[in-house]
Formats: C-alpha cells, structure tokens, sequence
C-alpha cells in the first residue's frame, strides 16, 4: 500500500515542481526576450528551450520547424497534448494529488485543486496573454503555497520522505536544464573581454537568470560583485547552501533517501552519493575549462539513472 501511495506522491511533486521550473525557465527567455537583440539571438534561445527539455520533435510535429516565442509560449504552457506544459503538469499534480485523497490533509487536497480550477479559468479569460511575466509569478507562487502547506499539515512519515525526494530530484533536473539552455543558448564569448555595451547587456541578461532561480539578492550577499556568468554557474551548481542548487538539490535528495531505507549499501544509495561527492568536490573553473554543456549534459543522465532506480527500489510493486 506504502508503494502506490508513495509512487502518487512522488510524482505529484514532481509534477508540481515541473510546473513551476517550466514557469521559470519561460520567464527567463520572455524577460530576455524584452532585451535589444537580434531576430536571430532571440530565436536560438527559444529554440535552446526546446532542445534542452527534449521537446524539439513534439513542437515541430504540432506547429512546424519554424520556432516562434508565441508557439513556444502556448506549447509550453497550454497544450495539453503535451504533458511537459504547465496546464499538463498541474492537471497531473492534482490527479496523482486525488488518487492518495485520503492520505492528504485537506489544506494539501484544496491547494492542488484549487490550483489547476484556477488556471483553467486563467487560460480561458487570457490572463496569461494579457501579462505572461505575472501568469508566471502565479505559478511558482501556487508551487510555494504547494510545498509550504505540505510542511506545515502532513505528518512526516515515510511517504512525506518521498514527495520531498520528488520535489528536489525533479529540481535538480531542471535547475541544470535552466542553467544549459541559457549558457550553451549564448553565441559570444561571456567568459573574455566585453566591450561597455556587451557587458550591459551581460548584467540584464545574467540578471534575469538570477531572478528566475530566486538568486539575484542571493548572489549579491554571497558575492559582493558584478555579475559573472563563472560565479553564477558555481551559485546554481556547486554552492551548497543555495536551495536550487544542484548541490543543495542532491544533498536533499540523500537526506530523504537515507529516512526510507536501512540499506547505506544500496544501489540507488550508491549511486546518488558518488554523484553528491562529484558535485561537492568540484570547482567551477574545472567544469568550465572541460566543457559546462557536457558536464550538465551528464549530470542530467546521471539524474534520470537515479529516478529509474527510485522507481524500480521502492515505488514499482513487484511482480509475481
């Protein structure tokens, strides 16, 4: 019974979780967007979204090779027939969310539902074409309420272990997409001399980054400087005590592990310690001079190895 419960939970979180990194990863490309660039830079980052979530083939298929932000926007956060969008995403949250009714608290039942009514109503009154960047707010503010009242009302048993372990695992995933999409997207050299122009440029567009992982006011008390693409990397990847981190990620994801298991030895225990131990002992300026779009490319198949093993562990039943 634990197992199916657990299986409704984990992927209720991860649902929401996706929703909201989906929401920040659009947010991003619509602020810089809003910046003086070219056609054709603008273009490469829509077009770098959809690579990097995978969906290059799904979005051609329904709206054919040219790639336009209207297209992209609605595909990303409406269509319903694709299950990455934040309209699927929520839809999902909540039907994973109603299967496991009864082992909810009410807070937590009405949050999930009262999250996908309302963006139903939104979508169809236009409130998301009217003001995207507010639309977006909405959906990482419903993705804070989510978490925020599952803290405050769940009993923390062994299935509350496992939506958290959704939560950050799924975090993880998309914290490196956002990060790839935006530094492999870039087409100058971020890391050389910039002219003045190129390095104005280089603050509104870092500091959209920063603000659509929550890091601007982070970076500033944590850096003291001007924006750097190498010292955001380290901010989002390697720092331990920035909560989208890729390490603050997977230190929430052991910490979950090890309250559901008694087994330190196991597979999947193994494998998400060595990819801890890889993040904690890295430095910045390695993965930068080995390459940060394969060391994130990695890092996302590394992440996926680790959900399989979740779900093979401890969520799937066994067959007889």
């Amino acid at each position: 019974m634990l197992s199916r419960t657990a299986d409704h939970l984990f992927w209720m979180s991860r649902y929401t979780e996706r929703a909201e990194n989906t929401a920040r990863m659009l947010d991003v490309n619509y602020q810089t967007s809003l910046l003086p660039q070219s056609a054709a830079v603008a273009q490469v980052g829509w077009e770098g979204l959809l690579s990097i979530s995978e969906l290059k083939p799904a979005f051609a298929a329904r709206y054919g090779q040219e790639v336009r932000q209207r297209d992209v926007m609605d595909f990303m956060v409406r269509d319903e027939k694709n299950s990455s969008s934040i309209i699927s995403c929520l839809k999902n949250a909540r039907e994973n969310a109603r299967a496991v009714r009864g082992t909810l608290t009410t807070e937590v039942w009405e949050t999930q539902n009262q999250t996908y009514l309302e963006i139903i109503r939104m979508l169809r009154e236009g409130d998301f074409e009217r003001d995207p960047g507010q639309f977006f707010e909405w959906v990482k503010f419903r993705s804070h309420l989510s978490r925020g009242v599952t803290l405050g009302t769940m009993l923390q048993d062994e299935a509350f272990h496992f939506l958290r372990l959704g939560t950050f695992l799924e975090r993880a995933d998309n914290t490196a997409r956002l990060v790839d999409v935006k530094f492999h997207a870039v087409q100058s050299d971020f890391f050389g001399a910039a002219s003045e122009k190129d390095q104005e440029y280089d603050f509104y567009h870092w500091s959209a980054i920063l603000r659509s992982v929550s890091g601007f006011e982070v970076y500033r008390k944590v850096y003291r400087d001007v924006i750097k693409p190498e010292r955001v990397a380290e901010l989002l990847i390697l720092r331990a005590d920035m909560p989208r981190s890729l390490l603050g990620c997977l230190n929430e994801v052991i910490s979950n592990l090890a309250l559901i298991t008694s087994n330190p030895l196991s597979e999947t225990q193994r494998r998400a310690g060595k990819l801890r131990a890889d993040l904690q002992y890295a430095r910045i300026d390695e993965i930068l001079a080995t390459g940060l779009h394969a060391f994130l490319t990695q890092f996302l198949d590394r992440v996926n190895e680790l959900g399989a093993h979740i779900s093979r562990e401890f969520l799937v039943p066994a067959t007889s």
